[in-house]
C-alpha cells in the first residue's frame, strides 16, 4: 500500500517551522563571543548527561574505541540512519537557495538508495559523492537568525537557542515522516539514536578527554561547541576573540 504524504500535516509542519524562524529572528543580537546567561541551569543539565555519558559508556579508564573501526552491523547502521537524513539535507539546501548542495544531496540518496541497498553500504560516497550535511540551523544562519545564548540541552549536549529551534524544525520538516507509516516511527526513531550512540563510541577517546580530563568539562565543551559549529558555518566574528591556549576554567 502507497503512503500518501498529507498536504495538511505538511503546512501545519511548514507552518511551525516558519514561526520558529520568526521567534528566533526576535531574540537579541549576539552579545560577544560567548554569551551563556542560563550557565547554571547548563551546567546542571551537563553534569547529568556526563552522569548518564559514565553509565552507559564507562567513563574515565574505558576501554578505547576499536582502531578497526565499527563492524559491519554497526556501520550499517549509521549508513542508513544517515541516508534516511539525506532528504531533509534537501529540503534544508533548498531553504538556503543552495541548489548545487541540494541536487548533490539528492543524487547521493539516490544512489545509496539503490546501489548501497536503502543505505545501508555507502557507495556514494566511493563514487566521489561525499555527504554536504546541513540542518535547519544553518538555514535559519542563512536566513540571518542571529545565533542567541549558549544551551546545552538533555542528551543532545551543546546547542544554542538558533540551533534548538533548527532541531524542531529539522523534525517538522523532515520529508520522511511524511513517508514512514507511523507504525514504523518508533524504529525510525530507534535508528537514530543507535547511530548517534555508534558515533558516540567511535569518538570515545575526544570525548572522554573533553568529560574526564579537563578540570571543567563545561567550560570547555562549551568553548569547543561554538568555536566549530561557527567554523562549520562560515561564521568568523568571533575568531579574534578565541586564545586557542587559553585556560577555559581560569576564572
Amino acid at each position: 500500500m502507497q503512503t500518501r504524504i498529507r498536504p495538511r500535516a505538511a503546512g501545519r509542519c511548514l507552518a511551525l517551522a516558519t514561526g520558529l524562524a520568526a521567534l528566533a529572528a526576535c531574540a537579541p543580537a549576539d552579545r560577544g563571543a560567548i554569551w551563556d546567561p542560563y550557565e547554571e541551569q547548563n551546567r546542571a543539565v551537563h553534569e547529568a548527561n556526563r552522569a548518564l555519558d559514565t553509565l552507559v559508556f564507562g567513563g574515565p579508564g574505558a576501554a578505547p574505541a576499536d582502531p578497526s573501526g565499527p563492524g559491519p552491523l554497526r556501520r550499517g547502521i549509521v549508513n542508513l540512519a544517515g541516508n534516511l537524513d539525506q532528504p531533509l539535507m534537501v529540503a534544508n539546501g533548498l531553504l538556503q537557495f543552495r541548489l548545487d548542495d541540494a541536487a548533490h544531496n539528492t543524487v547521493r540518496f539516490l544512489v545509496n538508495s539503490t546501489l548501497g541497498l536503502g543505505g545501508v553500504m555507502d557507495v556514494a560516497t566511493g563514487l566521489g559523492i561525499p555527504a554536504r550535511p546541513t540542518d535547519f540551523g544553518e538555514t535559519l544562519h542563512v536566513w540571518g537568525v542571529p545565533e542567541g545564548a549558549y544551551v546545552e540541552l538533555p542528551l543532545l549536549g551543546p546547542s544554542t537557542e538558533r540551533d534548538l529551534a533548527g532541531l524542531i524544525g529539522d523534525y517538522a520538516l523532515n520529508p520522511m515522516r511524511f513517508v514512514v507509516p507511523g507504525r514504523l516511527s518508533p524504529a525510525f526513531t530507534g535508528l537514530g539514536v543507535a547511530a548517534r550512540l555508534s558515533d558516540r563510541a567511535e569518538a570515545g577517546e575526544f570525548i572522554a578527554d573533553i568529560l574526564y580530563g579537563s578540570a571543567d568539562s563545561y567550560a570547555q565543551a562549551r568553548l569547543l561547541y561554538l568555536q566549530n559549529r561557527r567554523f562549520r558555518l562560515g561564521d568568523t566574528r568571533y575568531v579574534d576573540d578565541f586564545d586557542p591556549y587559553e585556560d577555559p576554567y581560569e576564572d
